[in-house]
Order: C-alpha cells, then sequence, then structure tokens
C-alpha cells in the first residue's frame, strides 16, 4: 500500500487549522460616536417689531458671538442692518463652531420659530443666537454664549434683551429701515453711528416724539427683552 508522506500530511492539516481559524474570525463593529440633539425656539414679545429669520450656533465655548464695548464683526453688521445672518453663520464655522443653523421666513410679533441641532455629545457646549428687529436701523435680539448642560427631555429657558451694533445711526428714515414701516436699505458697509461698538440699543423715538422725519411712531417701540428662548434637549 503506498504511503503518504508524512511532511505532506503535516501540510495538509496546518492549511486546514489556518483556514478554520480564518472563518471564525469577527470584525467588531466600531460603536457609532454619541450624540445630542436640541430644539431652540424665539418668540418674538414685541407689538410691531417683525425679526429676521433666526440664526444660531452651537460652540465650545471659543467662538464670539460680539462684545460689548467693541466694534461689531462684518457678520453682526449685516445681519444687525438687513437681517441675514448667513455670514455671522459662516464665520462661526470657520472659527470653529460645531454647527450652524437659521430658521425660515420672518418672525411677526406673537409668533415663534424653532430650529434643531444634532451634534457630536460634546462637553462644554454653548449656544449663540441672534435675530435682526427689522423696523429699525441696527437693531438685534440675541444671547451671545448659552452653556448646555441638559439631559434628554431638560430645558431651559431665558429673554433676549436688545442690542445696537453701533453700525448705521439710527436716523429711523424710511430710506435706511429695510422692514416694512420704511422699505428702505439693508446692510450699507460704510459705519456712520456715533460709535461703532456694540452696545445696549437706546429705543425708538419715533414720529409721536416730534422726529417728523421717522418713519416708526409709537407701536414700533420695544423694551427690552424682545423675546423669549427656550432649548430643549430632544436626544
Amino acid at each position: 500500500m503506498k504511503r503518504t508522506p508524512f511532511i505532506v500530511l503535516t501540510t495538509l492539516l496546518l492549511a486546514a487549522c489556518s483556514d478554520s481559524d480564518n472563518n471564525n474570525v469577527t470584525d467588531t463593529p466600531t460603536p457609532p460616536a454619541p450624540s445630542a440633539s436640541y430644539q431652540l425656539t424665539l418668540t418674538n414679545l414685541t407689538y410691531a417689531q417683525p425679526m429676521s429669520p433666526l440664526a444660531a450656533y452651537l460652540h465650545d465655548g471659543s467662538v464670539s458671538a460680539w462684545t460689548f464695548g467693541a466694534p461689531a464683526s462684518v457678520g453682526i453688521e449685516t445681519l444687525a442692518e438687513s437681517g441675514d445672518g448667513s455670514l455671522w453663520l459662516s464665520d462661526a464655522e470657520a472659527a470653529g463652531a460645531m454647527i450652524s443653523a437659521s430658521g425660515d421666513g420672518i418672525i411677526m410679533p406673537g409668533a415663534a420659530q424653532t430650529i434643531s441641532f444634532t451634534v457630536a455629545n460634546e462637553n462644554p457646549l454653548y449656544l449663540s443666537m441672534a435675530t435682526m428687529l427689522v423696523n429699525s436701523n441696527d437693531a438685534f435680539a440675541g444671547a451671545g454664549a448659552l452653556h448646555l448642560n441638559l439631559a434628554i427631555g431638560e430645558s431651559i429657558s431665558g429673554f433676549a434683551p436688545v442690542y445696537d451694533a453701533g453700525t448705521e445711526a439710527n436716523s429711523e428714515l424710511a430710506a435706511t429701515i429695510p422692514g416694512p414701516a420704511g422699505g428702505g436699505a439693508g446692510f450699507d458697509p460704510s459705519r456712520d453711528d456715533v460709535g461703532d461698538y456694540v452696545a445696549r440699543h437706546g429705543g425708538i423715538v419715533g414720529v409721536d416724539d416730534g422726529k417728523t422725519d421717522s418713519a416708526l411712531s409709537h407701536q414700533h417701540r420695544f423694551d427690552s427683552p424682545v423675546a423669549r428662548w427656550s432649548v430643549t434637549r430632544t436626544e
């Protein structure tokens, strides 16, 4: 009887063991990165001040929205004069913001607007938001850096004061008011305000107070705060 050489049998056995081991190896799936979802709602509390679409972004606390007593960025200037927050948001993302979002359409007095975010569950997490009072020269409302430390289902809320971007004189002329009270121009790159810095807004004068060339009246006045915000963690 012909015998199979021992070395050949050994080789075959080793090959079989190798194939068996390979068939039993399974790749461990990488777990998905944890995430967190939030809903931000802004309610307009004014009588006759429509607000521009809400603009907001999430960051780690290192992305400045604006600084009191310092000149406004071109992004804030554009938002506060025309209601367009796209440059402000893109600048924030370029500076390190995790995510940005904006609402759809004008927020009329008494109405609310909601936007949502989903990000990696990072800590710390801060929220910045802004919206223009469109029946004004360069008034905007918002919050510079709200710390979010919420469990799923938890909410925080507060009120947004009014700021003056300090980029356009508060002439109240129809030609400089982009909202329905004036229908004038929005963003103007030239800055002609008394002080080129962000501050609390002094309010509306209006035609009822003797400013005969003003496009605004008593109904456009506002007291700070002008909006209520709430943030809920949904996931």
